[in-house]
């Protein structure tokens, strides 16, 4: 059974972004995970640090929904 994080992250590539997620250890906060998307074409780069990767993909999701509402000037 896939975890939730899993499912997120292959409906960013069946959207076209490339992703990758990577671990790094902070002193204070323990292990931390990093969550990268990027689209090659539009220039588009969205990083999320989080102390689980469910979090982590949950905030690139909203960073994404926020990213794709045009904004009135």
């Amino acid at each position: 059974m896939k975890k939730y994080w899993e499912i997120i992250a292959d409906h960013l590539s069946a959207d076209g972004w490339s992703w990758g997620m990577t671990t790094a250890i902070d002193p204070d906060a323990g292990r931390i995970f990093i969550v990268d998307a990027h689209r090659a074409n539009s220039g588009e780069r969205f990083i999320i640090h989080s102390n689980e990767p469910l979090t982590a993909f949950l905030e690139l999701e909203e960073q994404l929904r926020r990213a794709a509402v045009p904004h009135g000037d």
